[in-house]
């Protein structure tokens, strides 16, 4: 789990929101100001436009802020701390200092990419700054640790054969036992409490941060594992689980099959390795896409109330209502995908692993 968690703030810096973040650290509403109008169409310069796109991108993507709450025209954010090396040094400080565009120590942020670079080069330097994502996942990891403990704590100090579970203990262990029992029918009774924990672990993270992911206030709200970083490293350790503790057995079947016609066997291995490679591949794409749609999705039905306010109070009521009830909706399909995505998650990695564990007759 410590390496999961080192190795996941290395990829979040390098691959955590490039692709999907628009500009940070900007405000997603834009004024409508065109340049040549006559005087009878001239829109006024208070009246606005939202800009979709960009207030989405800027909420499932990484910042080098968070968000807490705005009241009127004041907004609380958590300043993180930007921490680069670039062709002048290390450089520490405060991602308050590169607010609305501004530059600080020969750095600022690119705009299309919303990633620190340097002024003068353009180029991105060595950055291992802490991100909205690298916070939450250091404060998921440090809850989930807290969880287990107590729960651990629960057992140690009763009887669990003559007394029910209560508290945490009384929530965990139906979860902990489902993923027991999973690994036991996938992975076979010789095998399964090896690779108990691993699955246990895996479960229990993916599921709290999908829960995490959908709380709309502080801790909550940062899209980790609709982040491709992080869950292509959760991919990467059943990959190599499965592939470093493979029997002898995986392997012969994998490069030589006895049951394989001869003119098949060249081409066998090469069919076998790409497979090997594309189950990583699947499990990172099926729970990085299916987070981000959730949250895309609640997110563009609760912004049909500010796009249609502009066209009077009857409108703006009647589909305020609509938003807010498909909303609602959205909201308790996504608690339901959130545990669905963890399930098939470990459900996956323990047949890969039961397959790499088969021993021939």
């Amino acid at each position: 789990m410590i390496w999961g968690l080192l190795i996941s703030l290395m990829l979040l810096q390098v691959t955590g929101g490039d692709t999907l973040s628009s500009a940070s650290l900007r405000d997603p509403i834009r004024a409508n100001a065109p340049e040549r109008v006559s005087p009878s169409e001239q829109v006024p310069e208070s009246e606005e436009t939202l800009d979709l796109a960009e207030l989405i991108f800027d909420h499932i993507g990484d910042d080098y802020e968070w968000h807490i709450f705005s009241w009127g025209d004041k907004h609380v954010k958590l300043h993180l701390p930007v921490i680069v090396h670039s062709s002048t040094g290390w450089h520490v400080f405060s991602s308050k200092k590169l607010e609305h565009g501004e530059s600080y120590e020969g750095l600022k942020i690119d705009p299309e990419k919303g990633k620190i670079v340097e002024v003068d080069s353009g180029k991105r330097p060595f950055d291992i700054s802490i991100t909205k994502n690298v916070l939450s996942l250091m404060m998921s990891s440090l809850l989930l640790l807290v969880i287990i403990l107590c729960t651990a704590r629960w057992y140690k100090k009763h009887d669990v054969l003559n007394e029910a579970p209560t508290g945490i203990a009384a929530l965990m262990e139906p979860l902990v036992m489902m993923v027991h029992d999973m690994a036991r029918e996938n992975i076979g009774e010789k095998d399964y409490r090896k690779y108990s924990p691993y699955l246990c672990m895996a479960f229990l993270f993916i599921l709290l941060n999908n829960f995490l992911g959908i709380l709309p206030f502080f801790p909550g709200g940062a899209n980790l594992t609709g982040n491709i970083a992080c869950t292509m490293v959760l991919a990467l350790f059943t990959f190599f689980t499965v592939n470093l503790t493979g029997s002898k057995h995986y392997y012969q079947e994998m490069f030589n099959n006895p049951v394989v016609p001869g003119f098949l066997k060249p081409i066998m291995p090469v069919i076998e390795v790409f497979s090997a490679m594309m189950k990583p591949v699947s499990l990172t794409i099926r729970l990085f896409a299916n987070m981000l749609a959730g949250h895309i999705m609640i997110l563009c039905m609760v912004s049909i109330i500010f796009i249609v306010a502009k066209y009077g109070p009857l409108l703006t009521g009647g589909m305020t209502l609509v938003s807010v009830l498909f909303g609602v909706f959205l909201d308790a399909l996504e608690c339901l995908v959130a545990f669905i995505q963890a399930y098939v998650f470990t459900t996956l990695s323990s047949i890969y692993i039961g397959l790499a564990r088969a021993h021939g007759e």
